[in-house]
């Protein structure tokens, strides 16, 4: 039988340039801004800070995961035009839940062989406004019948293939490692640690951009924009991030009895888009972000979803060529804490090259949008310190995990 996963190989792929906004927490000060024009937001800002005209952009990839507009369906074509993108350009759709940032990217780098030169990749995400849903009462309701409304926003976080939530995922790693709850918790702590020092350090400004009230124009078309509540003229930093205590991690109650899983040690919850902007290395006279190498993708058990980035990395170390000791940082995503010391445990990863400036514990994971942070904030720690290589992953809710290799361009040895 033919061994599962898809590998992927680029040769000539450069990120040119990445930029996210704040990350904000659910129902925060970005909790009334459409996606889309979140998207509109990173999308004009890559394009400004790489200096390159919008209409050479000739491909366009964005993902969001719930439709959190009455517009959803146009997320990526109204997020190409509004960006200045060239009317004839087309935009696609992009899901592959956690890991939507990666495969914009992915799908970007396969274009290029298809002849487009330059692609803009969104990932915008608005956990706010999901919606409040019913999907059975189309036809009306009758007398005494269930009224079918949940909380898509929670609701999705359930997988009814297993009969379990994404919490007991982690909980059933957890239990498969051996992992303890004060296990589990002095990781939270370290991430959260990590990012609220990054953060007052000044190291995550450049990688963000402001974001402010705002009319984006489209010439013949109706004009649309972001107004933020009332009293707040400007977010400019992420919100979550704050000094962790791990006696006030230790007495929040898990969120499943018998696991390890707490509020405090699972993601947070927050809205954000990012951007970035693919073309080839030999097409690009300046020095890009990062190197665009490899990509793979993998199938695990729904009910142990969050390993998914462990044979993922393998199959993208296998078909490489390279070795684990030759990867200078790793950035996995944070879904929950078990979830990633069981893939750090499974890969027997060096814990000093993994997710050295926190992670979504304490920044946040705005679904379609993480993937694209994860790789823009492996990049530049990679820029920073003349490293080479460097592995973004992250796993994926129903049972896959996806990873990227990506190259310092700048590395000197």
């Amino acid at each position: 039988m033919r061994a599962g996963g898809q590998y992927s190989a680029f040769d000539d792929t450069a990120i040119i340039a990445a930029v996210r906004t704040p990350w904000v927490d659910l129902g925060g000060a970005l909790a009334e801004v459409s996606p889309i024009d979140l998207g509109i937001k990173v999308g004009r800002e890559v394009l400004a800070r790489s200096g390159i005209d919008p209409l050479a952009v000739d491909s366009v990839l964005a993902g969001s995961m719930a439709q959190a507009s009455f517009d959803a369906y146009m997320l990526p074509r109204h997020i190409g035009l509004y960006s200045g993108v060239a009317q004839s350009v087309p935009a696609l759709g992009v899901q592959r839940i956690c890991a939507t940032g990666f495969e914009l990217l992915r799908q970007a780098a396969s274009q290029l062989d298809d002849g487009v030169q330059l692609a803009l990749c969104v990932g915008t995400e608005s956990m706010s406004r999901n919606p409040i849903a019913a999907y059975t009462h189309r036809g009306g309701f009758r007398l005494g019948a269930e009224v079918q409304f949940k909380d898509f926003l929670w609701e999705a976080l359930y997988d009814p293939a297993p009969g379990v939530d994404m919490i007991t995922t982690a909980d059933n790693l957890a239990r498969r490692y051996g992992l303890s709850r004060e296990a589990v918790d002095a990781y939270a702590c370290a991430s959260h640690q990590r990012a609220f020092a990054a953060q007052q350090s000044g190291w995550l400004a450049p990688e963000t951009v402001a974001v402010g009230h705002q009319a984006f124009e489209l010439e013949g078309y109706q004009p649309r924009g972001i107004r933020l509540p009332r009293g707040i003229d400007t977010v400019s930093e992420d919100s979550h991030p704050r000094p962790a205590d791990i006696a006030a991690l230790g007495r929040l109650r898990t969120v499943h009895e018998g696991g390890v899983q707490t509020a405090g040690n699972s993601c947070a919850v927050v809205d954000g888009a990012a951007a970035a902007l693919v073309g080839r290395v030999s097409d690009y006279r300046n020095t890009p972000l990062a190197l665009l190498r490899a990509s793979a993708v993998v199938g695990v058990a729904p009910e142990f979803m969050g390993i998914g980035p462990a044979p993922a990395i393998r199959l993208l170390l296998q078909r490489s060529g390279l070795r684990l000791e030759q990867i200078d940082r790793f950035e996995i995503n944070e879904a929950q804490a078990a979830q990633v010391l069981a893939v750090a445990k499974e890969l027997e990863l060096d814990p000093s090259r993994l997710n050295n400036l926190g992670g979504s514990l304490a920044l946040g994971h705005p679904l379609a949008a993480s993937g694209l942070r994860l790789v823009l904030t492996l990049a530049r720690q990679l820029r920073e310190h003349n490293l080479r290589y460097g592995i973004a992953a992250a796993c994926v809710g129903g049972g896959q995990g996806m990873a990227l290799l990506i190259e310092n361009p700048a590395w000197q040895a």
